[in-house]
């Protein structure tokens, strides 16, 4: 995992540093999205009630519909 640079106390980020850091940003930006599209069908933010045997097929379907709804075979 990928984590940005924090800024020391009491001075300031280098400019390439500051440049490392909108880059993640970019790209988490992308990673984040697809999470919040993932729980809008609630099954990432609930327990989950079903067969437990069935959780990967559920998951791998909504990631499937996520896909078609953002229209990219990126995955």
């Amino acid at each position: 995992m990928k984590t940005p640079t924090k800024k020391p106390k009491n001075q300031e980020l280098t400019s390439e540093q500051k440049e490392k850091n909108k880059e993640l940003a970019s790209e988490r930006i992308f990673v984040e999205h697809l999470i919040r599209v993932v729980k809008i069908f609630r099954v990432a933010q609930e327990r989950f009630r079903l067969n437990s045997s069935k959780y990967e097929q559920v998951i791998m379907t909504i990631c499937g519909l996520v896909r078609f709804r953002m229209g990219t075979y990126l995955f």
